[in-house]
């Protein structure tokens, strides 16, 4: 159930933070007072649209909380979902809205709008003043019945997608077979020139890696050999070896040599110059030996280059690497095999298209059969609903019919409510003949019907009694009664008969706080609920009169509550 709703910078409401309990939690108001803001905000943090002007004006954010205590089977599905309670089997659900974005949060795990709304189906079902005209329309009418079904229409429901994607895809085979034969000749003399193309290029996975590397190896080396030959030419005096500091090292050592015959300090140096030579000769031979291996044949590097360039031509025509040329390569042949047999492939997937439309048409007939079969369960207990709903001699039935020229992703059913509320009158299409107060009344009994079958143990009614007064209403606050001995309700109301069937009352009304107004909301006890159910009886004048009627109110509710108990 929901157990906790925190509400910060929206509208009008600056913060609030409402503790909802089981049973029928009703909240009343003053009309402009905020109501919807309430419901409104539970949509916001389940997903729902939101925009930036619904910020409190002078704030840069607004945040809603939903704290739920989840029962086991809610652990379960949420757990499919990815998500985990807490210890305490609480979930908590935030949603920070500012200009141009919002974060969405599960546990204090970030998560998407989508995510939200598979959570939200999970945890709450919200009844707003827009289902009324849901209502009105045929779409809106066979989600109600497929509602019913429920479980019963899902295998048939995903095999029928299957097929007609299946379907789809024939239908683009057979497009591809309707070219012209000098069309199909031109593509097929296409198609193999390129095929040709590819497997002369005799390609292998990596060439192009190594090519690149052997390329640039070579036209590394040629600046390398340069060097290497400026810096013999300098110790070794180039092919003349003439000038070389090998031979100028060589003279001043005999120099230094004869000078110093009987001296042992220039025999040292004499030394010393010695061994500076053989070195310097070594390193000589060692940039020789480099030079002479870095040699290359002018011709491999034009190669590669020619190589390298015909794999990038052949990238830009068929795919950015030599693995998507293959495989391109590989799409084209069967491409070419196509259309080389394409009187074969078209009578192959007329075949298949056949086979497919009949598949197709018993998987609607199945789903027309599940239909049909919880149509006739659900109109009668619709119909004992209206009952209860104050429509006494009510007729109620559910139509169910196919039009096997119009299948579309859930089958080839048409679904039409017919109702009669008045004895003597045909049965018609119920948005031909519902008033506002009648549709509030029957959009009440269909929910209440589901409720049975909704394993959602929260349910919210956002002024589910426009349109109702008097006894209707009465009859109204008693199914809402019924439905929150099972359920966990909230409930927006104008109405007094339905006010004095909560089981908590929470009043929403508006004040002026430094010069702004904002929205208030706040438990009441029964004395104010009584005082406010006074209100909502005579508007101001609260006389002791209406107080008076207004406890009788609250002790029939009393009575008919104890009585479900029993």
């Amino acid at each position: 159930m929901l157990q906790l709703l925190h509400i910060k910078n929206l509208a009008l409401i600056r913060e609030e933070e409402i503790t909802f309990s089981e049973g029928l939690n009703i909240l009343t108001g003053e009309t402009g007072a905020g109501k919807s803001v309430i419901i409104g905000s539970v949509n916001l943090a389940l997903g729902a649209r939101a925009d930036a002007d619904m910020i409190r004006s002078g704030e840069e954010t607004a945040l809603i909380e939903l704290t739920f205590v989840l029962d086991a089977q809610q652990e379960t599905r949420i757990e499919e979902l990815g998500f985990s309670a807490e210890e305490d089997h609480t979930l908590l659900i935030t949603r920070r809205i500012s200009p141009g974005k919002s974060v969405c949060r599960v546990n204090g795990e970030t998560v998407s709008l989508s995510v939200l709304r598979e959570l939200a189906d999970i945890l709450i079902t919200i009844h707003g003043q827009n289902d009324h005209q849901a209502l009105l329309s045929p779409a809106g009418q066979k989600r109600i019945l497929d509602d019913y079904c429920g479980k019963k229409l899902e295998k048939p429901l995903e095999r029928l997608h299957e097929l007609l994607g299946r379907a789809h895809e024939i239908r683009e085979i057979l497009n591809a077979l309707n070219l012209d034969d000098n069309a199909r000749i031109r593509e097929m003399d296409l198609l193999r020139y390129e095929i040709d193309e590819i497997e002369n290029a005799r390609l292998s996975p990596d060439e192009e890696e190594t090519l690149e590397k052997e390329y640039r190896r070579m036209t590394g080396a040629e600046k390398s050999v340069r060097a290497l030959g400026n810096a013999y030419a300098l110790l070794a005096g180039g092919d003349s070896g003439e000038n070389s500091l090998s031979d100028a090292l060589g003279h001043a050592q005999r120099e230094v040599a004869q000078a110093g015959a009987d001296d042992e300090e220039l025999t040292a140096l004499a030394a010393q110059m010695d061994e500076l030579s053989q070195l310097l000769q070594d390193l000589t031979r060692s940039i020789q030996d480099a030079e002479e291996n870095l040699v290359f044949d002018e011709e491999d590097l034009r190669r590669t280059e020619e190589r390298l360039d015909f794999l990038h031509r052949l990238e830009s025509k068929y795919g950015d690497s030599v693995d998507r040329i293959l495989a391109a390569g590989q799409e084209k042949q069967k491409r070419l095999v196509f259309l080389e047999d394409a009187a074969r492939s078209r009578e192959e997937a007329l075949s298949e298209k056949k086979k497919l439309a009949e598949e197709v048409a018993h998987v609607c007939g199945e789903i027309t059969e599940i239909r049909t079969a919880a149509a006739g369960e659900l109109s009668e207990k619709i119909r004992a609903s209206l009952v209860d709903c104050n429509f006494l001699e009510v007729r109620f039935s559910i139509q169910v019919e196919k039009d096997p020229d119009a299948i579309q992703s859930d089958g080839w059913d048409t679904v039409r409510f017919d109702v009669q509320t008045n004895p003597g009158e045909a049965m018609r299409p119920l948005a031909q003949i519902a008033s506002g107060g009648e549709l509030s009344r029957i959009m009440l009994g269909i929910k209440t019907v589901l409720a049975d079958r909704n394993d959602t143990p929260t349910l919210v009614f956002d002024e589910i009694d426009a349109g109702i007064s008097g006894k209707t209403a009465w009859r109204v606050s008693e199914k809402l009664g019924t439905l929150a001995a099972e359920h966990q309700v909230l409930c927006i109301t104008h109405l007094p008969q339905i006010a004095a069937m909560a089981d908590h009352h929470f009043l929403i009304d508006k004040e002026t706080e430094d010069e702004r107004t904002v929205t208030r909301i706040r438990g009441i006890d029964d004395k104010e609920s009584l005082e406010e159910l006074a209100r909502l009886l005579s508007g101001d004048m609260v006389t002791p009169e209406v107080l008076g009627n207004a406890a009788q109110l609250k002790e029939q509710a009393g009575t008919f509550k104890e009585a479900l108990k029993k």
